[in-house]
């Protein structure tokens, strides 16, 4: 995909999180609109019980700018994966966190801290392969209450609150305003559309946070980068552009018959190993589904991988729209391996056409590391 040009004045941005990796040129015409806002230190204090993330928060009562800076860094987090440290959010009462993907780029889990400085430990249960964002799956979190999301895009004006750790500086929030709308730009591997400009200072370490309406509390975007030109200039993630694609990741692992985990013993009954390799090729074409071929490649195993690199793998379904698995079922074929069998029907694009297509599938599943993966398979279509 093409960059987007916006103006004379060249800037360097970075990927603001974890790491704080690649550098690239975008053109843009700023304005000098930073303001630097004091750190607020708050107390800690646990989250109650209530249901499902809400969509707005129509409080009968107004709360001031302190009640919604301390309500809200209660379901702010830090994390903490291979590639560093970045920040997070509670967005449901499942425990799920969301995040940037670069902040947890190659893990699978992660420790994450709360404000009252607990650590948990998290399971990567979505990430985007050209979309900034990541889902983590904090088990010991669920039923804490999570922060309101916005259903409507913000304003220009818009008056909001950054919370994060920048720096390693935990539970900071900065001030500013939306100062821009729709901004759209390319970090590989990462494309960025309809950002929103912020004059809140954020920097490395920040990624991830959330970036909230300072008026109702609600969550308007996930903080995500910052051209570093003089003071910088942040930028943001308009949560409502990315909300479906991490609710279907959470509502994905929750369905799911089992999340691939390792193997805690070998006293597994044979059950329970036939349910988790149907869950892990059940997981598998959920994320063929999604487009998300990263997860996807990531669980097969390690002769498959050998033999097939990530690039032929993800070609081998460019024409594809959306894989269903209408069948399943599993056998033992030795001590150590599996048999998962099934029935898909996929989409695909023939002649500028999608003609649903099915097929017999058969894979060979066992156990690498401790963790269950797809170690071979088959598949023969359906005439």
């Amino acid at each position: 995909m093409s960059k987007r040009i916006w103006g004379t004045i060249v800037s360097s941005a970075i990927i603001i999180g974890a790491g704080a990796g690649g550098v690239f040129w975008i053109h843009e015409q700023v304005a000098d609109e930073l303001a630097i806002a004091p750190k607020l230190a708050v107390a800690s204090s646990k989250g109650t019980e209530k249901p499902e993330a809400s969509t707005t928060s129509n409080a009968s009562i107004k709360k001031t700018r302190k009640q919604i800076i301390e309500d809200s860094q209660k379901k702010v987090v830090t994390i903490e994966s291979g590639e560093g440290l970045g920040s997070g959010f509670l967005y449901n009462n499942k425990g799920d966190v969301i995040t940037n993907a670069h902040v947890v780029e190659g893990s699978k889990e992660v420790t994450v801290r709360t404000l009252d400085h607990q650590e948990y430990q998290g399971i990567v249960i979505g990430i985007g392969e050209e979309t900034d964002i990541a889902v983590v799956r904090v088990p010991d979190l669920v039923k804490i209450e999570p922060l309101p999301i916005s259903s409507t895009k913000a304003e220009v004006g818009d008056e909001i609150l950054a919370l994060g750790s920048p720096l390693g500086f935990e539970n900071t929030v900065t001030t500013g305003i939306i100062s821009g709308l729709d901004r759209s730009f390319e970090i590989e591997p990462y494309i960025y559309t309809n950002l929103y400009q912020i004059s809140a200072p954020i920097t490395n370490g920040n990624s991830g946070g959330p970036l909230i309406n300072a008026e109702t509390g609600e969550v308007l975007g996930i903080n995500s980068t910052v051209v570093k030109q003089e003071g910088g200039i942040g930028f943001s993630i308009p949560i409502t552009s990315v909300l479906k694609q991490v609710q279907q990741w959470s509502e994905r692992s929750s369905n799911a018959k089992s999340v691939q985990t390792a193997r805690d013993n070998s006293s597994q009954t044979s059950s329970a190993d036939l349910s988790e390799a149907e869950g892990v090729v059940a997981d598998f074409y959920s994320y063929l589904s999604m487009s998300d071929y990263v997860s996807a490649y990531a669980l097969l195993g390690s002769d498959w991988q050998s033999s097939t690199s990530y690039a032929k793998f993800r070609e081998g379904y460019t024409y594809t729209s959306d894989v269903t698995l209408e069948k399943i079922s599993s056998m033992r074929t030795a001590e150590d391996e599996l048999e998962v069998s099934g029935i898909i029907a996929a989409e695909e694009r023939k002649d500028g056409e999608y003609i649903t297509s099915r097929y017999n599938v058969t894979y060979q599943v066992g156990y690498e590391n401790g963790q269950m993966k797809i170690l071979h398979g088959q598949g023969k279509k359906i005439k």
